[in-house]
């Protein structure tokens, strides 16, 4: 049996102190030791390699010590410099953009309203850079309220999506500002990852009612995006509408719950419609999901799905296979689900940059 290397020992250890100073923020090199289950040699070693790399700086924190006390303690905590996430949201009322540390503090926020989507591709470049400003930016996610190609991080402009922003490429817009890569999806694939977290469930199906309609069905944990990223586009699955066989989206049209001039949905207009004619069309929607991808439960989401629980539940208990109906958990659920991941993301490029070196050769 191969014994590892010591260059691989070394680099767990410094992920084991990493990831101890992400949780505790600041611990001296005794409580590492006792937190990690390493040697206090051992913790000395990866405290030492990790400042000299800049990931980890004395923070001029000592314990009480002397007389006693015992050795005065020094407390480390994560490098100011270490590095910060970008979590940017282009939704209808604005386009919003917060930095992240590793700790999970948001220590820089900036907001701007639109009135319109064709304003997106000028704000988004001086709203990501004023929030960047004098953070070493290592990678970004960006939710947004549009489709979008997985292989590319492109919008996709779909007939009857609500929110056209148009031809927008937010990885070329922000990968300038930073080191790492950008990774871009659909506000509902992001809110479905954050209420998975709420929820613990690995299968359901997030059915999002709002000013647009959208669906995520998460399989085993992972949200899945099928071939280009389209996955959940429900806008056009025929359901029962007030005239009969009718696309999801066209239902709206049918009961003048669309706003003038476009087809998102006028959602204050729509709680004086029948709940009953609507809650039969979403259970078309249901339906359709159940079958396809056997949700354990169907979570609804959005600005007006979730006052609507009660019908949604009668109606969908009278189908071949009911499943529990929940109404959405999570606060803010896109910008939370894209700020976990990049949370995740940045940890992970922490504790990447503490791995493996190569050894100098001669």
């Amino acid at each position: 049996m191969t014994k590892p290397s010591q260059e691989l020992l070394r680099s767990i250890s410094d992920e084991h102190v990493l990831r101890s100073l992400m949780t505790a923020r600041k611990l001296t090199r005794a409580e590492l030791a006792i937190q990690t289950g390493l040697s206090k040699p051992t913790v000395s070693e990866s405290v030492r390699r990790l400042v000299e790399q800049g990931l980890v700086a004395d923070t001029g924190e000592r314990t009480p010590g002397g007389r006693g006390k015992g050795r005065v303690g020094s407390f480390y905590g994560l490098a100011e410099d270490s590095g910060v996430a970008l979590v940017v949201t282009i939704a209808p009322d604005g386009v919003t953009a917060e930095c992240v540390d590793a700790y999970g503090d948001v220590i820089s926020r900036t907001h701007r309203t639109i009135t319109g989507p064709a304003e997106v591709a000028a704000v988004l470049p001086s709203v990501a850079a004023e929030t960047v400003a004098a953070h070493n930016v290592r990678l970004c996610t960006v939710s947004a309220a549009d489709p979008v190609d997985r292989r590319t991080g492109r919008l996709v402009q779909l007939p009857d999506s609500p929110f056209l922003v148009g031809d927008l490429d937010p990885v070329a817009v922000l990968g300038p500002l930073l080191h790492g890569p950008v990774v871009v999806d659909n506000d509902v694939n992001w809110a479905a990852q954050a209420e998975h977290e709420a929820l613990g469930v690995a299968d359901f199906a997030y059915l999002f009612l709002g000013e647009g309609l959208g669906c995520a069905v998460v399989s085993d944990g992972e949200v899945r995006r099928g071939h280009s990223g389209l996955a959940g586009e429900i806008s056009h699955l025929i359901t029962a509408g007030p005239t009969g066989a009718t696309p999801f989206i066209e239902v709206f049209g049918e009961l003048g719950l669309r706003q003038d001039g476009t087809t998102a949905i006028d959602v204050a207009r729509l709680r004086d419609a029948d709940p009953a004619v609507l809650a039969r069309a979403i259970g078309g929607v249901v339906t359709a999901l159940v079958t396809l991808a056997d949700p354990e439960v169907v979570v609804i989401g959005g600005s007006w799905g979730p006052s609507l629980l009660d019908a949604i539940t009668a109606e969908c208990a009278r189908s071949p296979r009911p499943v529990p109906i929940r109404a959405a958990s999570v606060a803010n659920p896109s910008l939370t689900g894209a700020r976990a991941a990049a949370l995740d993301l940045l940890r992970t490029d922490l504790v990447s940059r503490a791995g493996p070196r190569t050894p100098r050769s001669g």
